[in-house]
């Protein structure tokens, strides 16, 4: 079987048999989409959801984002035959990997649901949210995808706060 292995900003469109696609997620989402007339299935792997309204994005940057994602993802499959009416979804990732640095996971899963759902995308298996990273393999022609808890996964632990001077006199320069 070929692999295709994607990371953060990455997508990849398939529509051959006895092709993986596969990646590692931890705060990330990856959106899994299949045709299963046209039998051609795609993957992508986004770091946030949306871009902030109040701060410009590069072009460059878009890809990061689940907004910009999803349609270069949909886009793809429809240049190899997909119908937009026809997808079907998994929806896999947005785990708390490091207390303390807020709901990012949690944001980028809802951003997630919220697509699918607006795109009236129907959505089969979901793996979403908990405190653990997760390999997701997809079979883009068959549809198939499963996801499984990354065996020796760094611990979730909260960040260390910053060393604090001694205290005692202050030098002024």
């Amino acid at each position: 079987m070929k692999r295709i292995s994607i990371v953060q900003g990455e997508q990849a469109v398939v529509s051959e048999p006895n092709v993986v696609v596969s990646t590692v997620l931890g705060s990330c989402v990856a959106v899994c989409l299949q045709d299963p007339v046209a039998r051609v299935g795609g993957m992508n792997h986004f770091l946030l959801g949306e871009p902030s309204p109040d701060r410009p994005v590069p072009a460059a940057n878009m890809v990061r984002y689940g907004v910009h994602a999803m349609e270069l993802l949909i886009n793809e499959m429809m240049k190899h035959g997909a119908s937009r009416e026809r997808l079907r979804a998994h929806l896999y990732g947005g785990a708390t990997m490091i207390a303390g640095l807020g709901p990012i996971g949690r944001e980028n899963a809802a951003f997630a649901r919220r697509f699918v759902e607006t795109e009236g995308i129907p959505v089969g298996h979901v793996d979403l949210g908990g405190d653990h990273a997760r390999r997701v393999e997809f079979l883009p022609y068959d549809g198939r995808a499963r996801s499984r808890q990354v065996a020796n996964a760094p611990p979730v632990a909260p960040p260390r706060p910053a060393p604090r001077p001694p205290l005692g006199d202050v030098e002024l320069f």
